[in-house]
């Protein structure tokens, strides 16, 4: 999509005032009255991405890809039990990894040796911190351990190879891994080790059916809610994939999808829905009532420039991928402020 964007501006003939020095409010809150969601900070590198000359004379001589420093086009973002985050950088070909226990970046960049990430743009954590990585470019679901190695990779189903597999995400139980196949119009599930379960959908409008899948998420509940893109609606199945609700409908107003991403859920089922091209994260109930609306176009703390993937831990925070912005913006959801 290609945007053109305006500035008017208006001049009058009276004199004009001495210019006011503005404040910013030290934290961004939505209510403002009655805080449900406060902006905490924002995240477009981490500190050990800081190379040395001679690093980087280094990785020149070994052939290495060559990877911009910081975030690029982060398009989603997950969060492990005990702080780890993994983020899917596409535009840099990798996925940055921190891991919390050891304090320690890496960039996955590769499989193994030779192998490298095509178009990484799903990540997950299980419960034992392994990390899965979705490659839609090569079609492949890969694993990796909580140090970032290399374990194995998922390719195909009973019904064939994998077409393109984008949003991942694993249940609370930890026997179960989600795969969005968005151009086969369906939702794959494998057991941890890689081994095919089930699948479900198909392309069509029905209930249960799907037109592009794009982002999913798994509740503490063990429900799955899938972003279903260009039905412009989100849909709820169970943990086997029967199908439970569904609402949205495309629009330009409050609660309308127009271009519908991420999505993820707090401990009290409100259900958080990123629309790229309205800029803001929309937060409706289980029967699609729209509850609130956080952000707009812009690069402040709380503004937006074509977010994609979001994604809720269990110290209650909201992380959104600020794509264009080049950066993950982190919010703390107060408890019960919603209800």
């Amino acid at each position: 999509l290609t945007f053109l964007f305006f500035i008017s501006s208006l001049c009058g003939c009276a004199q004009p005032e001495k210019p006011r020095e503005l404040v910013r409010p030290p934290v961004a809150q939505w209510p403002a009255v009655k805080p449900a969601i406060t902006w905490v900070k924002s995240i477009n590198k981490f500190e050990s991405e800081k190379k040395n000359i001679w690093g980087k004379i280094a990785g020149a001589i070994s052939g290495q890809k060559k990877a911009i420093d910081g975030l690029v086009k982060p398009v989603s973002v997950t969060v492990g039990r005990d702080g780890s985050m993994a983020i899917a950088d596409p535009a840099n070909g990798m996925v940055h990894f921190y891991g919390a226990e050891e304090q320690r970046y890496l960039r996955i960049t590769a499989t193994r040796k030779g192998e490298e990430l095509a178009f990484p743009v799903g990540v997950a954590f299980d419960k034992d911190l392994r990390l899965f990585v979705s490659d839609s470019f090569t079609a492949q679901v890969h694993i990796f351990d909580r140090n970032g190695r290399y374990i194995l990779s998922i390719k195909e189903t009973t019904d064939g190879r994998l077409k393109r597999p984008t949003a991942l995400a694993c249940n609370a139980p930890g026997d179960k891994l989600y795969v969005a196949d968005t151009a086969w119009h369906k939702i794959h599930i494998f057991d941890m080790e890689g081994r095919f379960i089930s699948s479900f959908g198909g392309r069509g409008t029905a209930e249960g059916r799907f037109n592009f899948p794009t982002y999913i998420f798994c509740d503490q509940k063990g429900l799955l809610y899938v972003t279903d893109a260009m039905n412009f609606r989100v849909q709820i199945f169970n943990a086997d994939g029967k199908f439970v609700a569904r609402f949205g409908h495309h629009g330009d107003g409050s609660g309308d999808f127009a271009m519908p991403k991420g999505i993820a859920v707090d401990e009290s089922g409100v259900i958080y829905m990123v629309d790229s091209l309205f800029d803001n994260v929309q937060l409706f109930n289980r029967e699609g009532r729209l509850l609130l609306t956080v952000g707009q176009r812009g690069t402040d703390m709380g503004e937006f420039w074509l977010p994609s993937g979001c994604f809720i831990d269990q110290k209650h925070y909201l992380y959104v991928c600020d794509t264009y912005n080049r950066r993950i913006q982190v919010f703390k959801i107060e408890g019960g402020a919603l209800q």
